[in-house]
């Protein structure tokens, strides 16, 4: 699932892929106005597969990250408000989650985007994070680093 998921860089919230096109891609807001737009290979596009956090010993994938969120918030949505929450305040969230995170190259702004994209994708129901690991496994493809 996380493959089909994007960010965009310079646009708000989370995409879903729809359709390739001959120089594009169609993506779709994960949201409940379900806009669909074209991006082009001028966008900055990156799968949530390919996103890992910087911890002490190595990069941890972005799916672990999430499933350890949903499993301290029990499937719902980061109670903690990222918007105006302390420097602080977000590193002890992120040291919850991911105890051994790098915090010198952990930034808060990328721990409240973290939040943000959890959040987005509890609220509209795509919260099957190890979809990607079963996925794999079936098709003996090497784990992505």
């Amino acid at each position: 699932m996380l493959e089909t998921i994007l960010a965009i860089s310079g646009k708000p919230g989370l995409y879903r892929l729809i359709s390739r096109g001959n120089r594009n891609l169609i993506v779709e807001t994960i949201d409940e106005k379900k806009k669909r737009m074209p991006t082009f290979a001028t966008d900055k596009i990156i799968s949530l597969a390919d996103i890992a956090m910087y911890t002490e010993e190595k990069e941890v994938p972005l799916r672990e990250v999430l499933n350890n969120i949903k499993q301290k918030e029990g499937g719902k949505a980061v109670a903690l408000d990222y918007r105006k929450a302390s420097k602080e305040e977000l590193y002890g969230f992120l040291a919850e989650v991911l105890p051994s995170f790098d915090r010198d190259r952990v930034y808060p702004a990328d721990v409240k985007k973290l939040i943000q994209w959890y959040n987005l994708l509890v609220e509209n129901g795509l919260d099957d994070f190890d979809e990607t690991l079963k996925e794999t496994e079936g098709n003996n493809i090497d784990d992505r680093k």
